[in-house]
């Protein structure tokens, strides 16, 4: 949910799931459709594994009840004022057993995000709350779900938009900030071990997305529900 321009449903496809990209930006689901072709023609998905866009609004995803075995919504719930109707709507779609994963910015990064730069925060369409984990946690059980574990991730990518708020966020020719993310995209492609283990380190102290695992639980007095073919669906 909120694909994006679509990371996750690449990956999600390349290990073989079904996958349903779902996003508001109809320019956004053009480049992901075009990338889900471009990796079929290049023999980079399983055979059987399938992978489609859908557009449509977080707070009426058009789905039947009890439709995907996977979640993820990453990055998005920020975004959303009402995001509790988003959270009723994640549960209503997902089978119960089924599992969610949800990403957030984490606490500290973002706050000092927010300090350091206004338009980081008052764009059209950015971040409208600052999450603790507790509170997310919370307003997910409160939807219904129940937390199975979580970690931090991108402890990397802070100190980028950490710079990028200092220089201006859109101010993408300044020095210091194009060198930034010239290492963050040569972290990326080579995935050295000294940046893997920096950020192992780096992680649970300024990670910049906290990533929180939750279940659907199985209906009352019931089992949870298996699909006829075993499959990761993603909206």
């Amino acid at each position: 949910m909120g694909c994006g321009a679509g990371r996750h449903a690449f990956e999600l496809y390349r290990r073989g799931a079904n996958v349903v990209a779902f996003d508001l930006d109809a320019d956004e689901l053009a480049g992901v459709e075009k990338m889900f072709g471009a990796m079929r023609l290049e023999g980079e998905v399983p055979e059987g594994a399938t992978a489609g866009t859908v557009k449509g609004d977080a707070l009426a995803l058009p789905f039947p009840d009890d439709h995907f075995d996977k979640i993820v919504a990453s990055e998005v719930l920020e975004h959303i004022p009402d995001d509790m109707r988003a959270m009723g709507e994640l549960l209503r779609v997902l089978r119960p057993g089924g599992r969610l994963a949800v990403t957030v910015p984490s606490w500290l990064p973002e706050r000092v995000c927010w300090a350091l730069s206004e338009d980081y925060h008052t764009a059209p369409g950015g971040h409208v709350r600052i999450y603790t984990r507790a509170e997310l946690e919370a307003k997910l059980k409160a939807t219904g779900f129940r937390v199975n574990g979580h970690h931090h991730a991108h402890g990397l990518h802070a100190p980028y938009w950490w710079i990028k708020c200092a220089v201006g966020v859109d101010n993408d020719g300044n020095p210091l900030a194009k060198a930034y993310h010239q290492v963050l995209v040569w972290d990326i492609m080579k995935r050295p071990l000294a940046t893997r283990l920096a950020e192992r380190v780096m992680n649970p102290l300024i990670g910049k997305s906290v990533v929180v695992y939750f279940t659907k639980p199985p209906a009352a007095g019931g089992t949870p529900s298996a699909p006829a073919k075993e499959t990761a669906d993603a909206v």
